[in-house]
């Protein structure tokens, strides 16, 4: 039987290392073995200091849940693939499964005199993905791989806005060097923006 999307095979693999990703970001939240527990006490004031990893954990997820869905719905403007698109999409998902190393780091030192490190990985990961994601888009147009007129303007609209990403990401990564807290809650507050944009988007006006 003959495949009717022929991106399915695609789509699989990608949510199969979205759904990696995920995983492994819980992976460093938890209470370090040599703290010691000898009463509620203590394990309140372990849970306490455990929590820039947790921030660090839900900031990634939603991070990476976004950019499952963007991911899912740029699929739904293809009718087919080519191995331009498909090297962009690996590069998209090379970004994704880097996640976790930079949410372990910011976890650990983001609280410390030492954390811009941690935050300019942060960020160059991000200007990674929206660079992937102006390459995707560029497959897609250079390939006619959109299904009509609709589909390619809307990936036009992707590809400038993957470009401006790329700027801002570059500027909050230099930012980190003497700034790092405040370019992470600037960060946090464009992707809560994104998680808002996304939850009002309409059928049919998607990302």
């Amino acid at each position: 039987m003959s495949e009717t999307n022929p991106n399915a095979r695609l789509e699989t693999f990608c949510d199969g290392v979205f759904a990696i990703a995920l995983t492994l970001l819980i992976i460093d939240v938890k209470i370090p073995e040599s703290t010691p527990i000898n009463n509620t006490a203590h394990l309140w004031l372990a849970i306490i200091n455990i929590v820039p990893s947790i921030f660090a954990f839900v900031l990634s997820f939603v991070i990476i849940l976004i950019t499952w869905v963007n991911h899912h719905n740029a699929f739904k403007l293809a009718s087919k693939t080519s191995p331009a698109f498909m090297y962009a999409n690996g590069l998209l998902l090379l970004s994704v499964v880097f996640i976790p190393f930079p949410t372990s780091l910011i976890g650990e030192y983001i609280l410390t005199d030492h954390a811009a490190p941690a935050v300019i990985i942060y960020n160059m990961v991000l200007i990674l993905q929206a660079f992937a994601w102006a390459l995707i888009c560029a497959a897609g147009l250079k390939g006619n791989l959109a299904k009509d007129e609709k589909s390619i303007q809307q990936v036009r609209k992707n590809k400038t806005y993957a470009y401006y990403s790329v700027g801002v990401y570059s500027v909050l990564a230099v930012l980190s060097i003497w700034f790092p807290l405040p370019v992470l809650i600037i960060t946090m507050l464009l992707w809560i923006l994104w998680l808002l944009i996304g939850i009002n988007i309409k059928p049919g006006e998607e990302l």
